[in-house]
């Protein structure tokens, strides 16, 4: 077995460490699929574009649309133990159109609105300020603390349809995430991981869902390289028979070249996914991140989209990836974007959130209040 480690320049080191646990559990299981059938044809993609939306905080006209946040209902209807993953022939890798133009995205940020609570007496302003964040969806990741992926993500997505919206589901398992970095875990081999993804891919079953597949796997190799791919190929597999949209994460621009993830996407079976994620995590402003997406959509055959991850990007990068202080929220989740190939701007990483143990901050995940606020406040939220 090869064991190969490649690790980003160290002035732009890899993209900030993820949820470790979730905020609160969601629930149930359908199956796997039965053989692989092959890819028919790639139909021809017309993106919509548009003007980026105005940023958060600075006008009341806002664009994104974003839903009210709340916890997933504890009565969801599971679907039955027995049932089997649907029969039916793959789906097309790239939709007619931009397939979330005009979506309501759906995720709670359980956090900011305990925190507006937290605050109503004493801080009535800063509370104000939390609960717009509340309000605004972010993506929901799931991993090895979800012991039943399937009902985990069938909650999810009952609470999403509740509310006419669709929701962004982080699949964040790979074995040797994040190569022993702030985020490690994942499963504990390949066969458990594509047990964990075939059921993860259950949950969603026939239901529309926004799918970020595995943040950093690409753009930061270790261990078994072949079987990282072989991974990721079976995970869009899965996910291509079922109705979720999936996006390949492809780590951001000041990362790996586009020619090169570019490569490691073909290898990684992105001709069945819809496309690719960017800045997951980062702060890597979504002007770069739009050029650097053309860039990397005209390398690859057939028709593809992508999404940036636009939660913490208002101000930029500044070099640092862990907690960095002057950051700034970025526009608000839309599938209305400036760029010909970019199919939404949406909230990946559950601002707020600890990138680890580094700039005064506690373990990967936990929450930061004061944090979350320094965000908002610099991205001109007020009140």
């Amino acid at each position: 077995m090869t064991l190969t480690r490649q690790s980003p320049p160290p002035t732009e080191r890899r993209v900030a460490s993820h949820r470790r646990k979730p905020s609160h559990p969601p629930g149930m299981w359908l199956g796997v699929a039965a053989t692989l059938a092959l890819l028919a044809a790639a139909v021809v993609v017309v993106l919509t574009t548009g003007s980026d939306p105005v940023p958060p905080g600075t006008a009341a006209s806002e664009t994104g649309g974003p839903v009210t946040s709340g916890a997933a209902p504890s009565g969801t209807a599971r679907p039955s133990a027995s049932a089997k993953p649907s029969a039916s022939p793959k789906a097309s890798a790239s939709a007619s159109g931009n397939p979330l133009a005009g979506v309501r995205f759906y995720g709670p940020n359980d956090n900011a609105a305990g925190q507006a609570r937290a605050w109503e007496a004493g801080r009535p302003a800063d509370a104000a300020i939390m609960r717009q964040m509340a309000s605004t969806p972010v993506a929901i990741w799931f991993g090895e603390w979800n012991a039943d992926p399937t009902g985990d993500v069938r909650t999810v997505i009952s609470a999403a349809k509740a509310q006419g919206a669709v929701p962004v589901l982080v699949a964040y398992n790979m074995p040797h995430r994040d190569c022993g970095g702030h985020s490690g875990g994942g499963a504990a081999s390949d066969a458990a991981y594509k047990t964990w993804i075939t059921k993860f891919a259950a949950g969603v079953g026939s239901d529309k869902a926004v799918v970020i597949l595995e943040p950093d796997a690409l753009a930061q190799l270790c261990g078994d390289v072949e079987a990282r791919y072989a991974n990721l190929r079976h995970a869009v597999d899965r996910l291509s028979r079922t109705g979720a949209v999936t996006y390949l994460d492809a780590g951001h621009a000041n990362w790996l070249s586009a020619g090169e993830m570019a490569s490691r996407l073909k290898k990684a079976g992105v001709a069945e996914a819809r496309g690719f994620a960017l800045n997951v995590s980062n702060f890597v402003t979504t002007a770069k991140s739009g050029e650097y997406g053309e860039s990397l959509a005209a390398m690859l055959p057939g028709d593809h989209g992508y999404v940036i991850d636009t939660s913490r990007n208002g101000n930029g990068a500044s070099g640092e990836w862990c907690n960095p202080p002057g950051r700034a929220l970025g526009a608000k989740p839309t599938g209305k974007t400036k760029y010909k190939n970019a199919d939404a701007y949406l909230w990946v990483k559950v601002v707020g959130e600890s990138d680890g143990e580094c700039n005064g901050g506690p373990a990967a995940g936990q929450w930061m209040p004061e944090y979350a606020l320094e965000l908002a406040k610099s991205a001109g939220w007020k009140a």
